[in-house]
């Protein structure tokens, strides 16, 4: 569900807000934005002249004479996102309704330094061509301003969420633990007061990745344990995983990078017909302090209700 560029056209910061649409306007399970890789590898290039002779070409030579290797489908992609680099904002040839342009502004900064801004979404035009695209030709025209919605909308809670975790765990395990062993309930009271939030430095989002056809490990195990215990268990699979690579800023000004797996879910609707989305996300066990940190945060919050903080927070 995430898709981003940068771009130096302005656009309308991004407010977060609940988003309502009809049953109709549900988005088709997987986010459409994805670019798959392709399966072919990159052409090979020719070596150079083992001669030291020059390697350019005149013009009076045919192009079946030159040595130039053609430009793969991969060094087309962005790298930072994995999608081709330039979507078109022009309308489709069999485009029945005009859709806007304008692509807004996310909250999520970019890249390693302060200067190169925040992430932007596509725009609904942009998002509608994608999809052409990918063979998605089938998606209703009037529901892909909705889709778009929906989209930023996750992506904004998602990164919410990775900011909390760098809240608590960007200055250590100790001071992580000491946020967590109040539950997740005491956290985040002290995040609505602002606790932590001077000491550490504003996470950014370096790159990400969509991974939609790799169920991750955490995913894998609870469809395992739903098939086991259906009436415990019994959800959906996501839908859609992404791995987002962040900055983590240490109280040193070490900077090293954190990735992320998000699992998107989709629940049942609500009796307005409103579309209910959960997310997971958390630290990816590329190293042992990630594994620390999930189950510190874990484990507090059981440790603190199971020895009775919450009633001891309500008598107090």
């Amino acid at each position: 569900m995430g898709w981003f560029w940068a771009s130096s056209n302005p656009a309308q910061p991004f407010k977060a807000h609940p988003v309502h649409i009809s049953r109709d306007d549900v988005p088709p399970p997987g986010c459409p934005m994805h670019a798959s890789l392709p399966s072919d590898p990159p052409s090979k290039t020719s070596a150079p002249p083992s001669d030291g002779s020059c390697p350019y070409t005149p013009p009076n030579v045919s192009p079946a004479a030159s040595s130039a290797p053609a430009e793969s489908t991969l060094s087309k992609l962005n790298p930072l996102n994995y999608m081709p680099s330039n979507i078109s904002q022009k309308r489709g040839e069999h485009q029945t309704i005009d859709l806007p342009t304008g692509r807004t502004l996310s909250t999520i900064p970019k890249g390693a330094a302060s200067g190169e801004g925040n992430w932007e979404y596509p725009s609904p035009q942009q998002m509608y061509n994608a999809m052409v695209r990918k063979g998605n030709t089938d998606i209703p025209q009037d529901a892909v301003e909705s889709m778009v919605e929906v989209h930023n909308f996750l992506n904004e809670g998602a990164w919410a969420e990775i900011v909390e975790w760098e809240r608590r765990f960007a200055a250590g395990l100790a001071t992580g633990w000491q946020m967590c062993k109040r539950g997740e309930d005491g956290s985040m009271a002290s995040a609505q007061l602002g606790a932590n939030t001077e000491q550490v430095a504003q996470p950014r989002l370096l790159r990400f990745m969509g991974r939609p056809q790799e169920r991750s490990p955490k995913a894998t195990m609870l469809e395992v344990m739903g098939w086991i215990y259906p009436s415990q268990f019994g959800i959906e699979p996501p839908f859609d995983r992404h791995d987002w690579f962040v900055q983590r800023r240490a109280a040193d000004e070490t900077a090293h990078e954190v990735r992320y797996v998000i699992d998107y879910y989709s629940g049942p609707p609500e009796s307005t017909g409103e579309p209910v989305f959960y997310l997971d996300v958390r630290p990816a066990i590329d190293r042992p302090s990630a594994a620390i940190e999930r189950l510190m945060r874990w484990g507090g919050d059981v440790w603190w209700r199971a020895s009775g903080g919450v009633v001891r927070d309500k008598a107090s």
